[in-house]
């Protein structure tokens, strides 16, 4: 199945970063390329855009998409190593932007055999990289319940996790849970209040899929080496989709702007403070008009921060 991705703020991407014709980009997430597009139409001859991404299937539509343009290269892997693909080049220090648009695309939510959406049926997969690491449904196959529990209330924020969880073990142990649809029963049955437009299984999904391909993790592991890679008055801008992401992202550019953390009463003179970024304006939004283009814009968090000195 091929689905047409939207990216989303691709304008306010664009502008945040601030692009210089001649510059060194990063889009450590190509998806599908929106954004790298966005960046590379405003590069000029000198300029140099590298991806990043998991995704076996990324990495052919980019190969197919820029396969002749000269500015544009893509890496397998996670943005996690995002230091180690920018240091091999000899950027370090040098890079003029950095974007990462989080969370899943269109394609990998939309096809059933990826296996991350309860709205279509398919093998209980979830991987961003379908070639490695275990699936979703290997996972729940021998799972603890408290670790089930500690996933589903950490990474989705599921109140309801303890009962969602006994439910799972109690369905696998009649058989096994290979499917998404099996799952999405289990946790509708399980369920005791439907919130309002929002199907029951959406937190347990994102907390299974964040789980699976350590997104969280990730994410706090790239942010310093952004900061590494860019060089003074280069930007960084990230998307975010759900409020776990965002606290991570707020949390870690408020701290690079103020120059570290240090505990309440350590008295601490103004020169052991070094400030690493500049947050560049507040938290953009989607319009009403790209939300009602683009639904799964509604979410969408995007913050930038500039690089000091």
């Amino acid at each position: 199945m091929t689905t047409q991705h939207r990216p989303v703020l691709v304008e306010e991407v664009v502008a945040g970063l601030a692009i210089q014709p001649g510059g060194l980009y990063v889009d450590g997430t190509f998806g599908r390329g929106g954004h790298a597009l966005a960046i590379l139409a405003k590069l000029g001859s000198e300029g140099c855009l590298l991806a990043l991404d998991k995704d076996p299937q990324a990495i052919a539509a980019a190969q197919e998409q820029f396969l002749s343009d000269k500015r544009f290269m893509i890496e397998r892997g996670s943005f996690a190593m995002l230091k180690q693909q920018v240091e091999r080049r000899g950027w370090l220090r040098k890079v003029s932007g950095v974007l990462l648009d989080l969370g899943v695309s269109s394609p990998q939510l939309d096809d059933p055999e990826r296996g991350f959406s309860f709205s279509h049926d398919g093998p209980l997969d979830m991987r961003m990289d379908p070639e490695s690491g275990r699936s979703a449904a290997d996972w729940l196959g021998v799972a603890p319940e408290r670790e089930i529990v500690q996933v589903l209330r950490g990474y989705g924020e599921e109140r309801y996790a303890k009962r969602i969880a006994r439910a799972i073990v109690q369905a696998r142990a009649a058989s096994p849970i290979r499917t998404t649809k099996q799952l999405a029963e289990i946790v509708h049955a399980a369920h005791p209040a439907w919130e309002k437009d929002k199907d029951p299984a959406t937190r347990s999904f994102q907390a299974i899929r964040i789980f699976i391909n350590q997104e969280l993790d990730d994410l706090e592991a790239c942010l310093p080496q952004c900061v590494e890679a860019l060089a003074p008055g280069g930007r960084l801008a990230v998307i975010s989709f759900h409020s776990l992401e965002d606290r991570i992202v707020k949390r870690f550019m408020r701290k690079e702007a103020r120059g570290g953390e240090f505990p309440p009463g350590l008295p601490v003179t103004q020169a052991r403070f070094h400030p690493k970024l500049r947050v560049i304006g507040k938290a953009i939004h989607a319009s009403s008009a790209e939300v009602q283009a683009n639904p799964r814009a509604r979410s969408a968090v995007l913050r930038i921060a500039e690089r000091l000195p």
